[in-house]
């Protein structure tokens, strides 16, 4: 089972840089006024999101659910952290939809707005692994 916590933290970690990543390349893409910058940061995006991001996501569920289903499954700190990573699922996807807005030069939003999108998986991260290392509850 160390073999698959250690697959589940690593692709985290691959999941997590997406995340981090992902939202500052949309300050520096709403901030482009050329046609050939547009056209590169949606290649970085699209490239970020799919071949990275994505493969993170479902490999670090995945191996996350297999811990589940081999560990115990009580205690208040694994409902939060399951919480909380329903609400970066959440936060994935709305990504894939602001990616897809840049993609169609549908973007409404601000470098500013991204600036503080980039704050929420920060946020989560610590709470999560605070969660599952300590287990407060």
């Amino acid at each position: 089972m160390l073999w698959v916590k250690a697959f589940h933290i690593v692709f985290m970690v691959t999941w997590f840089a997406g995340l981090f990543y992902l939202p500052r390349l949309f300050v520096y893409h709403a901030m482009t006024e050329d046609a050939a910058g547009r056209e590169r940061f949606k290649l970085m995006e699209r490239k970020l999101y799919y071949g990275i991001m994505a493969p993170g996501a479902v490999l670090t569920v995945a191996f996350g659910l297999w811990l589940w289903l081999g560990y115990d499954r009580a205690g208040g700190w694994l409902h939060a952290k399951l919480a909380l990573v329903g609400i970066l699922v959440a936060y994935h996807l709305w990504c894939g939809k602001l990616l897809n807005d840049f993609k169609n030069d549908r973007n409404t939003r601000s470098h500013v707005w991204y600036r503080w999108f980039n704050e929420v998986p920060v946020i989560i991260l610590v709470a999560v692994v605070i969660l599952a290392v300590v287990k407060p509850f």
